[in-house]
């Protein structure tokens, strides 16, 4: 990962309004359901990559205590423009010893995994969300997922050829990620091996957007009632084990 490009990425990526369209708030709104099912008053909640604060925010509101960390300043300093009182962190995923062990019961590890690309940088990353977990907690991590690329970027888009062409897919049709790229695609698979590695063990694992993402178009156009239709047919469909990878995001659940 270029770390520079990451944060001149991020400077104009406008990522306040991704989570507001309705197509957005499937993946917004599934991961708070999810999130609630482990949460109880009292708790920590350390947002590692938190953005500009979505999910800061929503759990500061509801009165808990939430500390942000936050690679991009400017995403910094939109958090502590909107909520002065949230505790702010400008740190790295991979190296976070400012925070002390076993101090946070949730964990929220959703963007540092879109943009780490080796290995050995998502182990790190997963190995400090461990660390500071509480034995009784969870972490939350979310991950690009590699069809969602290759279906939308690739064919959708019509740049399969180019990516054939030149390298970036493998015979499998698996995304090959160098360095310099901002986003890293994965398989259940290799989050399975990325658990193995760390020893964390997993609650659950779903598809945290199902086919929202390939619907745009058509889930911003609908009206509440259709909406809320399609909200429960992803919650009663996104654990089902042949449609997790098919989604954008991937959100696996785990503890220590």
């Amino acid at each position: 990962m270029n770390e520079k490009e990451l944060i001149n990425y991020y400077n104009k990526f406008n990522e306040d309004k991704r989570l507001t369209t309705k197509h957005g708030k499937v993946e917004f709104l599934t991961a708070i359901k999810y999130i609630d099912m482990y949460l109880k008053k009292g708790y920590r909640i350390l947002d590692i990559g938190a953005g500009t604060g979505a999910y800061s925010i929503y759990y500061h509101d509801l009165g808990y205590d939430v500390t942000s960390v936050e690679l991009v300043k400017h995403n910094i300093r939109v958090i502590e423009k909107k909520r002065p009182d949230i505790k702010t962190i400008l740190g790295n995923a991979t190296d976070l010893k400012k925070i002390e062990n076993d101090s946070y019961d949730i964990v929220l590890l959703f963007g540092p995994m879109y943009h780490l690309i080796s290995t050995e940088d998502k182990i790190k990353a997963l190995k400090e969300a461990k660390r500071i977990v509480k034995e009784t907690g969870y972490i939350f991590i979310s991950y690009c997922a590699n069809e969602y690329a290759v279906i939308a970027h690739g064919f959708k888009d019509n740049y399969i050829k180019e990516s054939v062409k030149n390298n970036e897919l493998d015979s499998d049709y698996k995304v090959i990620s160098k360095d310099t790229d901002l986003y890293s695609f994965v398989r259940l698979d290799d989050i399975d091996l990325l658990n193995k590695e760390t020893s964390l063990k997993r609650e659950k694992v779903l598809s945290q957007d199902g086919p929202a993402e390939y619907l745009k178009k058509e889930i911003n156009k609908m009206d509440n009632e259709t909406f809320e239709l399609f909200l429960k047919y992803h919650y009663s469909t996104c654990e089902r084990k042949e449609l997790i990878g098919a989604g954008r995001h991937i959100l696996d659940i785990v503890k220590k």
